[in-house]
């Protein structure tokens, strides 16, 4: 229990501190272990969360940026130079069909090793197990400017998928292990938002990239792979060193800080030192409630992956070619940052996690109709729609997550649950992968509606989640001690 007093402290009233008291959970008992009684001040706190945001943050949002970059370059190289003769698919000479499967063997590799990399990380420290993730992708990335056929280019997308499978469920784990649940969605918004800046930049690099073609005898497509996989490899290193683990072992704060950073947590949060249980495991596998979270992220994740790969595709069907299409994809992607970030701080501000994703994905699926109910030549309408999907689409992701980690009761839930999430909404992805096609260009209705029908099918379904998690709180309304389900 916490509790505040006039003179801005906190008392945290726990038991013993060998104890996870997260495996208490809102339909069972509380402990009943000793009571120790921890005065928490509150400026000494926001003076600690404020050192944990410079360390844990800016670091987070870099990786993943890299490895954004890592995984959708594909879709710049598909087009970089088309023009001339000189992309990825007429280098290689590969058939639509095979470009789709390339994409879709990366999600396989994603869904089979996103779980078990989750349990390495916890088992091996998040600094020395992403530094490996990092070298890997990173010279994954670099050789796929070396393929020369079909087979080449697939094998290398399975590998860079399984390395690549651990880094985004794995921050968001390392969230839970610092921060209290009602501080979570503006720091996931603000890790999640890097793949907008990633197909903001990503573009912008493509469109430098693509002065370089036949420098050395490489088409461009070849550079933009090694020189967008360099950093993950020159970076990992850094990452062994400077990357936080968990606050129980952290060297960076002082002993006070680190009893803070612990004491701060205990009961709402992930433990560094606690062991995950069978017991814990089955109970988060049998837990029904946590597939309806699984399925809505099914339906963020068909457009996630559509826009992120095929983003150069559809702006070309537009009405721009060559490298001008890479330049107009930055736009759609710089306002997702800002929507991002706005919607993620209203969803923990005023606890609205639940009404947060219902709106942004209703906002996106109405886009989504609207571009394909438009005649194909719309040129400027539908961009201008498009610069309102993508952004919607990706401002679901941070309240979904926080919503998640919000109502996860202890450790093991915690480290099983969030790579299940992501792993089962890779489902999605694999259907974005082929919605649009580059038969029904430059319209793609094919690949507009089935992104609305999956944008309002998770509207419903959020919407069926929250009513759910509502009706459980009135039945423990009136009792004390008990855990209520965030909203």
């Amino acid at each position: 229990m916490l509790i505040t007093d006039i003179k801005g402290r906190e008392e945290f009233i726990s038991p013993d501190k060998g104890e996870d008291i997260e495996k208490w959970s809102g339909t069972s008992e509380p402990p009943t272990a000793d009571i120790n009684v921890y005065i928490i001040d509150v400026k000494e706190e926001a003076r600690l969360v404020r050192r944990i945001d410079l360390r844990l943050l800016p670091a987070s949002m870099f990786i993943y940026l890299l490895c954004f970059i890592d995984r959708s370059n594909i879709g710049n190289a598909k087009i970089l130079n088309s023009d001339t003769g000189d992309s990825l698919a007429q280098t290689l000479r590969i058939s639509d069909q095979q470009y789709l499967i390339a994409l879709m063997i990366f999600f396989v590799a994603y869904i089979v090793f996103e779980t078990p990399s989750n349990y390495m990380l916890k088992k091996f420290s998040p600094s020395r197990w992403l530094a490996l993730l990092m070298l890997c992708w990173g010279v994954l990335t670099m050789a796929l400017g070396t393929v020369h056929n079909f087979a080449q280019l697939a094998a290398v997308r399975f590998l860079l998928g399984a390395f690549e499978a651990g880094l985004f469920p794995g921050l968001i784990y390392c969230l839970t292990f610092w921060y209290k649940p009602e501080e979570r969605a503006l720091r996931v918004a603000l890790i999640s938002a890097t793949p907008t800046l990633g197909g903001a930049f990503g573009g912008a690099i493509a469109f430098g990239v693509g002065q370089l073609n036949h420098v050395r005898g490489l088409e461009a497509w070849r550079w933009l792979f090694i020189i967008e996989g360099a950093p993950s490899v020159a970076c990992a290193i850094i990452v062994i060193f400077l990357f936080p683990d968990f606050p129980e072992t952290s060297t960076w704060l002082s002993a006070g800080e680190r009893e803070l950073a612990i004491e701060r947590i205990r009961g709402v949060a992930s433990l560094g030192h606690a062991r995950i249980t069978w017991r814990e495991t089955k109970e988060t596998l049998t837990d029904w409630r946590l597939y309806l979270h699984y399925l809505i992220f099914v339906s963020i994740s068909v457009p996630f992956s559509s826009i992120s790969l095929f983003a150069p595709t559809i702006v070309s069907g537009l009405g721009f070619e060559g490298l001008q299409a890479q330049l107009f994809t930055v736009p759609p992607y710089a306002i997702a940052f800002v929507v991002t970030i706005v919607v993620a701080w209203i969803a923990d501000r005023y606890e609205m996690r639940s009404w947060a994703a219902f709106t942004t994905f209703t906002i996106a699926g109405v886009s989504y109709i609207a571009q394909g109910a438009l005649p194909p030549d719309s040129f400027k309408a539908r961009y201008g729609l498009l610069c309102v999907a993508v952004p919607f689409s990706y401002a679901s992701v941070p309240p979904l997550f926080s919503w998640l980690t919000a109502n996860l009761r202890n450790t093991g839930a915690s480290t099983l649950a969030v790579p299940l999430n992501v792993s089962i909404g890779s489902l999605g992805q694999i259907i974005g992968i082929f919605i649009f096609k580059s038969s029904e260009a430059p319209g793609y209705p094919t690949g507009l509606f089935t992104n609305a029908a999956f944008q309002i099918e998770g509207a419903l379904f959020v919407l069926l989640l929250r009513a759910i998690y509502v009706r459980r709180n009135r039945r423990l309304a009136g009792q004390t001690g008990v855990m209520t389900w965030r909203l």
